[in-house]
């Protein structure tokens, strides 16, 4: 991902797969490889890839527990919704992601950028 190449790292992201519900302690897992394949198929302008890689964090909360990455993955969903055109799914999931971060400091670059996105969504 950091080297521009987001096809690369779904590839290699792929090996992690079959792991991707396993965890790092006993008490919560992650799934960081799962929100990052998701951010990868984001950059292909894949959405309906990203949209499956993101709805495991709602699928798996008991796996995720309150890991922030899991209220990260309802702004991934927002914006595969918006990349496949399903304007009405982009929309409950930006108001998902605006109502899980309602109390987060109004400064935080990625819930300005995603309030943006939520009010340029047609």
């Amino acid at each position: 991902m950091n080297r521009k190449n987001p096809a690369k790292a779904v590839e290699l992201l792929q090996t992690a797969a079959p792991y991707d519900i396993g965890s790092f302690s006993p008490y919560v897992g992650t799934l960081y490889p799962v929100l990052v394949r998701g951010q990868a198929f984001l950059l292909l302008r894949q959405g309906r890839e990203a949209a499956v890689e993101f709805q495991k964090f709602i699928d798996y909360r008991g796996v995720v527990q309150n890991s922030p990455l899991a209220a990260l993955a309802h702004l991934g969903l927002a914006r595969a919704g918006a990349i496949q055109g399903n304007i009405p799914q982009a929309r409950a999931a930006y108001q998902d992601f605006l109502t899980l971060w309602k109390e987060a400091d109004s400064d935080i670059p990625v819930l300005q950028q995603a309030k943006r996105e939520y009010t340029n969504l047609r």
